[in-house]
């Protein structure tokens, strides 16, 4: 592959943005087609009515993703330990008292991203050239057409030397290849595990700490609640409070005004008045077009991530998959978004 080559790469999240980058730094540049109107992916950080980062995407990350962590710190961005010290809470049962356990400092913590991790695709985005990043622009079709690929789009046609489809495996079965993908493979995308497909992320901001103040983590587990897991969401700076976590995917038909209050009414009965106080609610679904098809077959955890498969090239060596799914480690997690371009790039000798 060389410069001159004309690149275009589906799907604008962590790891088509990080493989955007890393073709750059090549003096290689790549058009991203992005379908939905925002960069990120399954990163998305927002702000509360305080300014509070407030992740509703992925967070955490450990010492182990290097490639994530050699990343960040070349962008000029800051990690720092996620809060634990303190009580914890483990409720087992909606009718018994939850279970309390102290919990000391982490000696191997995980860690977030300062100002929350869309600093970390927004600030690859700036290292990109904006009129080479097209949002709200859907692949319908990839056409071999003598010795380059079309792309049909909801809006124009694009041509390429080589594509990367950098999206979650399984919502390729929305594009129609011609001439059509080898029947391994078709049968093989729709069972590529979605990470994070039908998770609900929520977040709770809150004027002050007032569970820390009071010797809590902020950390929770709970078999009996809509609120599943939850973590203290104090930033970098520790100006700013609140949780985020996780609520049983099972609420997803609720509107999001009955989570909250369900969400409001196992905290009071968990951490006190206080908790009935916050200044912002914010929860997600992930079960957008842009991330999943909702229909898949998953019988185990990462199915499929990283198949032999997805390491192949298509549509006569024009064609390839990059994304979390695909990596051979930390499938489904950042350290997989960012490993998965830079395994791409090995492959084709960059």
């Amino acid at each position: 592959m060389n410069a001159k080559e004309n690149l275009i790469i589906v799907g604008g999240g962590l790891s088509g943005l990080s493989l955007a980058y890393e073709l750059s730094k090549k003096g290689i540049k790549a058009t991203i087609l992005e379908a939905s109107s925002r960069l990120g992916g399954r990163i998305q950080t927002e702000k509360g009515e305080k300014g509070t980062p407030l992740e509703l995407g992925a967070t955490w990350f450990g010492e182990m993703h290097t490639n994530l962590i050699g990343l960040i710190e070349e962008l000029g961005l800051k990690k720092y330990p996620q809060y634990s010290e303190g009580i914890s809470l483990f409720e087992t049962k909606s009718f018994e008292p939850p279970q309390k356990f102290y919990v000391p400092e982490s000696e191997a913590p995980s860690y977030r991203i300062a100002g929350g991790t869309q600093m970390l695709t927004d600030t690859l985005a700036e290292k990109l050239s904006r009129n080479d990043i097209h949002l709200d622009t859907t692949v319908k079709a990839i056409k071999l057409n003598q010795n380059e690929l079309e792309l049909h789009t909801d809006k124009d046609i694009f041509k390429a030397d080589k594509v990367i489809l950098c999206l979650p495996p399984e919502l390729t079965s929305g594009i129609a290849f011609s001439p059509g993908l080898p029947a391994d493979l078709q049968a093989l995308l729709p069972g590529v595990q979605t990470w994070m497909a039908g998770s609900i992320k929520f977040a709770l901001e809150y004027e002050v700490p007032f569970w820390r103040n009071e010797g809590y983590s902020g950390m929770l587990f709970s078999h009996a609640g809509i609120v599943t897991e939850m973590y203290d969401h104090t930033n970098y700076e520790k100006s700013k409070f609140g949780f985020t976590g996780f609520l049983n995917s099972g609420t997803a038909a609720y509107s999001q005004e009955v989570r909250r209050e369900n969400v409001l009414k196992q905290l009071h009965k968990l951490l006190g008045e206080k908790a009935t106080q916050p200044v912002s609610y914010h929860d997600k679904i992930w079960t957008d077009e842009f991330i999943t098809t909702g229909g898949q077959d998953i019988q185990r955890p990462h199915q499929n991530n990283g198949h032999p498969l997805l390491k192949k090239e298509y549509m006569e060596g024009k064609l390839f998959f990059s994304n979390t799914e695909t990596a051979t480690e930390y499938a489904g997690y950042m350290e997989g978004a960012v490993l998965s371009s830079r395994e791409l790039l090995k492959r084709l000798s960059l």
